[in-house]
Formats: structure tokens, sequence, C-alpha cells
């Protein structure tokens, strides 16, 4: 529960994304269509940019852009650092 809220919290924070609460196992599934950018893009700039590896929506059908999955079984303290990562990577696109 900790670490769901956690990610969610931190994605909500982050500019142009939202996420709703996750409700079963251990990935949010946030919408990041106000950053401008699409779910590959997103995906491939996480990675090379800020090293936080994600999965685009578009892996999960045609419904799925727009959307990028993460799971959150990790520690909280690789959760904040990431969210944090992800921020930064928004704040500079």
């Amino acid at each position: 529960r900790r670490r769901r809220d956690i990610i969610a919290a931190g994605l909500r924070n982050i500019p142009g994304v939202a996420c709703p609460e996750p409700e079963g196992a251990f990935y949010a599934f946030p919408s990041i269509k106000g950053t401008g950018l699409s779910s590959d893009v997103f995906q491939r700039k996480a990675l090379e940019e800020v090293g936080v590896a994600l999965l685009s929506g578009k892996a999960f059908g045609r419904f799925g852009e727009g959307f990028v999955r993460l799971s959150y079984a990790t520690s909280q303290d690789n959760i904040r650092q990431a969210m944090s990562r992800l921020a930064d990577l928004v704040s500079t696109k």
C-alpha cells in the first residue's frame, strides 16, 4: 500500500501526468497525454535520458496510446527516485 501511494502521488505531481489509484497487482497505468509526448517517445526518453524503465501503453492495444505502465514492485526509495527523474524528464522535454 505504501509503495502504491508513493507512486500514485509522485505521478500526480508530474505536470501533464494523471494517475488513478492502482487497484491491483504492482502496476500503475498513468495517462501521459498532458505531456505532449507519445507513449513510445515517453518510454524511450525515460529509459535513455533518465534511466527509468517503463512500458509504452501501446503494448496493451490501440487504446493504450497516451499511457505508460510502471511497476512499483521495488523499494520506496527507488520509486521516489524514479518519480524525481520522470519529473525532471517532463520539465525538460
